[in-house]
């Protein structure tokens, strides 16, 4: 969305689609779409994902093929790799015939290279001048937390790194802002009860952009729990409102963060290992990270990239 509303400021004509939940429906009223304004299409646009959206990808692609329109994947989902390997064919019919292969990340770049799928590097947009820089003169155990509450994105180890935090720091906080997917919330709620957390941990359900950057005001660590990633876009919006942040070493995130520079890195799904590197941040030991993580996510403004898409889709 945010790509689509800035070509439209740069004086393209964008057709979005599409809104719904429904998983039939969204596909459906992609297909009409496609087919309602194909006369009138250079280019068609894909959000490509690793889940079952990767299907989206491969009936729209093909759609395009039949009516020859040219389309360019927009690669997301740090899972992507895997899905390459396991329905090559699809892949192929996909990723082969494309326009483009844009990808956010040198890691997909590079995977998907490594497979022979021609790709280009243009980073997630992060309109830098809409977020408030706030540098944390002191660092209080309060911990911000943003993602869909899904498996993969391990929201239950935050639960785990409180417990363990609070060991060392009683009055540690935890804020969890998302929508609830799966089973995840649930057996987040289900762990705070048992580790008696209720007054500690707070669910905040989805915020908007604007609203969630509010309440990031309040808090002053940014953890990261996934097991799977690309570039997530939350870590590059926490990186440019000051949050130091910690975060798993899994697909994408190394190509984003560099370890004891703009953030820290741990290993997944180890509570232990994600407190320790909370509490070198609390001891001041890495005292510049928000501000080179801020240096760093300004390289992701649209005013850097913009000439990169116009040269796509000229």
């Amino acid at each position: 969305m945010v790509l689509s509303s800035l070509l439209r400021q740069e004086g393209y004509f964008v057709t979005v689609s599409s809104d719904k939940t429904n998983k039939v429906l969204r596909l459906l009223d992609m297909c009409f779409s496609l087919l309602k304004n194909r006369k009138k299409t250079d280019y068609v646009l894909i959000d490509t994902f690793s889940t079952t959206n990767f299907y989206y990808a491969l009936i729209i692609s093909q759609l395009s093929r039949i009516f020859k329109l040219k389309y360019i994947p927009i690669l997301h989902g740090g899972n992507l790799p895997h899905r390459l390997g396991q329905n090559p064919f699809f892949s192929d019919l996909i990723f082969k015939n494309s326009y483009k292969n844009i990808a956010p990340s040198n890691y997909l770049k590079s995977a998907f290279e490594a497979k022979g799928y021609k790709t280009l590097f243009i980073p997630n947009v992060v309109e830098i001048e809409n977020y408030n820089f706030k540098l944390r003169e002191s660092l209080a155990p309060k911990l911000f937390w943003v993602r869909a509450f899904k498996e993969i994105y391990n929201p239950t180890l935050a639960i785990k790194v409180l417990n363990v935090l609070k060991k060392e720091y009683p009055n540690a906080k935890l804020c969890m802002v998302g929508p609830f997917v799966d089973n995840s919330y649930d057996d987040c709620v289900k762990l705070v009860s048992e580790l008696k957390l209720e007054n500690s941990v707070e669910f905040t359900g989805v915020l908007l952009k604007e609203n969630w950057h509010k309440k990031s005001e309040e808090f002053d660590i940014f953890i990261n729990t996934t097991n799977f990633d690309n570039t997530p876009v939350s870590v590059m919006e926490a990186m440019a409102l000051g949050l130091p942040l910690v975060s798993t070493n899994v697909g994408g995130i190394p190509f984003l963060i560099d370890d004891k520079i703009d953030g820290l890195l741990v290993s997944k799904a180890n509570a232990e290992e994600m407190t320790n590197a909370i509490i070198a941040i609390l001891n001041n030991t890495y005292p510049n990270l928000a501000i080179k993580a801020r240096e760093k996510v300004t390289n992701f403004s649209w005013e850097n990239n913009k000439e990169k898409w116009f040269q796509i889709l000229k």
